[in-house]
């Protein structure tokens, strides 16, 4: 199949503003549409002959395609998460969903009774049923590719959680706003999404985590997520490479001293 015949946006060779910061951004490299994260299963893939070309920021480092951008979800669905999206993420529909449960319960214990939750691109409810069952007062699904999670929740909650998530979003900046909004004050955002490493301007396009199979189209540094979430006043604080928290105040109950933020 080519590249017209699935609706990609056509690739120009012209430096295009970045996502996040406005700053200019040139093609940077490309990939197989086809070429999964898991770089195991690469050699094991058919190529589609579809060139998926990522751009990347000069100023923030944001690595992204635009490839995708003119799509409708069910354009997603159709192409990307279909019956053969299991194949190359084996853990998305049990076992992430479920440990990242066990996580948060653990860590949220003293407060779950009265803590409102809500789970942003949370596919099939398996993360919150897990919450609840360990006794949270209330965890919800938002999801706007599962049409039963597809209406956004009323009202705000106290830690909003969102999974694997950002890096298949194509607009950033609307996906970490719509959860900005879900916000209660105070409260905060629990999210996961791995950044650039130290070396990637030795990895590159190598890089086992630049995945257009997978959906993964928005890959970040911590310097352009920093930048995102300033855009709707909150503060990002890394946890490790692939996991943040992001607040505009900490509820202080938590007993969490602010960590160093992202800059």
């Amino acid at each position: 199949m080519l590249a017209p015949q699935l609706g990609l946006r056509p690739v120009s060779n012209a430096s295009v503003p970045c996502k996040i910061c406005d700053g200019p951004a040139d093609l940077y490299g490309v990939v197989d549409m086809n070429r999964p994260c898991q770089t195991a299963q690469a050699h094991r893939v058919s190529l589609t002959g579809v060139p998926i070309y990522y751009r990347r920021c000069a100023d923030c480092g944001f690595l992204f395609t635009d490839a995708f951008d003119d799509w409708s979800i069910e354009q997603f669905k159709t192409h990307i998460y279909n019956d053969g999206y299991e194949a190359v993420d084996p853990d998305y529909r049990i076992k992430r969903p479920t440990d990242n449960a066990a996580a948060v319960a653990r860590f949220w214990a003293p407060h779950k009774a009265g803590m409102r939750v809500l789970d942003f691109g949370g596919g099939n409810d398996v993360f919150c049923t897990s919450l609840r069952a360990h006794g949270f007062a209330e965890a919800v699904t938002y999801d706007p590719m599962v049409p039963e999670h597809a209406t956004r929740p009323e009202g705000r909650y106290d830690l909003v959680t969102c999974f694997e998530t950002l890096e298949h979003v194509p607009d950033p900046l609307a996906a970490i706003g719509a959860m900005a909004a879900c916000v209660a004050e105070p409260g905060a955002v629990f999210y996961s999404t791995l950044t650039q490493p130290d070396d990637f301007d030795t990895q590159g396009m190598s890089w086992w985590y630049i995945g257009p199979r997978n959906g993964h189209i928005s890959i970040y540094t911590k310097h352009a997520l920093a930048l995102a979430w300033h855009k709707f006043g909150f503060k990002t604080a890394p946890l490790n490479a692939g996991t943040h928290l992001a607040f505009r105040t900490l509820p202080e109950q938590w007993g969490l001293a602010e960590a160093p933020t992202a800059g």
